[in-house]
């Protein structure tokens, strides 16, 4: 037993140093950051230390020795390591400031920024999406309000300023009456990836297709026969990034196609997999290219065309399609244009490029005092594979917990609730993992009140039984291109 500690303890003063180093070995990046962030923006880096190396075999030993198996220390990672030390006998003039608590503290202070102050018989703030029909429906928004809407969102990629702009006067109207705080959410488009059917099938906006089969991706028509499938990704520029054997999804996935030739700005594609139901594609759906670099702005001429109304509104703004911390910049860069004091704004992560650049991104949001991350899944799901999503948006939580910023847990959050009227067993489960994020994003439906008031009674059950899994740390990749990345930099 007498060895077992003596090489926990080896083990656990490594890492102690290392993080120890992390104030002069980051002091560029750390300098940038808001007074207000700088101790969570230290936490970040210090886990992610923690987490670029294999530990579980540690863990393993420390829980045999019913000591800290750091398994929880996300919001406190070096306070914690420290901690553990001092029952092996180590002593510190000073610990780390980053307690449990004062993490605890910073995400429920910009929580309450972010989404205002959580309903009293709510654990997590709903966030509801706006639809203009709303306008037309007695009360409805009223009782939204009632039933515990704390955030309403509304899309900048649907409807015009006209629209949204009697969308959120009635809201403050309602909100007003009811004395129920709402805040105010603006979408932003982004870049829009849609099928646009060229040739066969324009007309009809739908076009059959079956597995092996051979379609193209091009700007124009030109050059195509009438019997060739041939769709634009609706966005130029796509075409001459894409490299050959790289994946492009349709419909949120269900079609995947790959590179297969590339010729005079057009692409030939094999359909390799067809899991539509009706084999079909059809103009309007999204779609992805997850192997690919594209060249497109995350900031649309749209979007910026968009920010006098944001500026002007919302509470927070939500950035669509974020990939690195210079399209936060840029952002930034344009909404102070017209005013030094900027909304907070909401990062929603869908791309694989957004989750391999996390660590960046959330440190590029610290250089503001309060900012916020969405886990899209819908888009996450097909850029990396929905056998992927689970791990990734359990590491995106865990990176923003000890980054002490507050989780929208968003995209078909009890859809067929939301639909149909009647809940799955599987998304009721998946409902439960929601109600551990700040706040929870619920999309468009017939049952918007229902959808409401199941999630407050599965979150209330749910956050009294909140009481995390041991958890054993592998290497975390993120964390290693992070910290070997930053380390050569400086």
């Amino acid at each position: 037993m007498e060895n077992i500690l003596i090489e926990i303890t080896s083990k656990l003063t490594k890492l102690e140093t290392e993080m120890a180093r992390v104030p002069s070995e980051f002091a560029t990046a750390l300098s940038q950051i808001h007074p207000d962030r700088i101790v969570s923006a230290q936490n970040l880096i210090k886990y992610l230390v923690l987490r670029k190396t294999d530990i579980q075999e540690l863990q393993n030993d420390l829980h045999h020795m019913g000591l800290s198996s750091l398994a929880s220390c996300e919001s406190h990672t070096h306070f914690q390591l420290q901690s553990t030390l001092e029952r092996l006998g180590q002593e510190f003039e000073e610990k780390d400031q980053s307690t449990s608590k004062y993490g605890s503290d910073r995400i429920c202070h910009t929580s309450e920024v972010l989404f205002g102050h959580t309903h009293q018989e709510w654990p997590s703030s709903i966030m509801v999406t706006m639809d203009s029909s709303f306008l037309e429906k007695k009360n409805l928004i009223r009782n939204l309000l009632r039933n515990g809407m704390a955030v309403a969102r509304i899309n900048c990629a649907r409807d015009d300023e006209a629209v949204w702009e009697k969308m959120i006067s009635k809201i403050r109207e309602e909100s007003a009456k009811e004395k129920i705080e709402c805040k105010i959410h603006l979408d932003l488009a982004g870049p829009k990836l849609r099928v646009e059917l060229l040739q066969k099938g324009k007309e009809a906006g739908k076009v059959k297709i079956k597995e092996g089969q051979t379609i193209w991706l091009a700007e124009s028509k030109a050059g195509f026969t009438e019997d060739d499938v041939v769709i634009s990704p609706g966005e130029k520029g796509v075409i001459s990034a894409l490299k050959i054997g790289e994946r492009v999804f349709i419909d949120d996935g269900l079609i995947m196609a790959k590179v297969e030739k590339l010729q005079d700005k057009r692409a030939r594609l094999k359909i390799e997999r067809n899991s539509s139901k009706k084999s079909k594609i059809k103009a309007e759906k999204g779609i992805n290219f997850p192997d690919s670099d594209l060249p497109i702005s995350s900031l649309t001429s749209f979007d910026i065309a968009c920010l006098p109304f944001v500026m002007s509104h919302a509470d927070t703004v939500g950035f669509s399609f974020v990939r690195k911390a210079s399209d936060l910049h840029k952002l930034r860069e344009e909404l102070e244009v017209f005013s030094n004091e900027i909304p907070p704004v909401i990062l929603k992560i869908e791309t694989k490029e957004a989750v391999d650049n996390l660590p960046q991104l959330l440190l590029e949001g610290m250089k503001h005092p309060h900012f916020g991350v969405m886990i899209a899944r819908g888009d996450l799901a097909v850029e990396i594979g929905f056998e992927r999503l689970v791990e990734i948006q359990e590491e995106i939580s865990w990176l923003c917990e000890a980054a002490h910023t507050p989780v929208i847990w968003a995209t078909q959050v009890l859809e067929n609730l939301h639909k149909s009227g009647i809940a799955s067993r599987a998304e009721i489960t998946d409902a439960g993992r929601a109600s551990m994020a700040e706040c929870i994003m619920i999309n468009k439906g017939d049952h918007t009140l229902k959808v409401l008031k199941t999630l407050r009674e599965i979150a209330k059950r749910s956050r009294s039984l909140k009481l995390k899994s041991r958890l054993v740390f592998r290497e975390l990749g993120i964390a290693t291109n992070f910290i070997q990345g930053n380390i050569s930099e400086e």
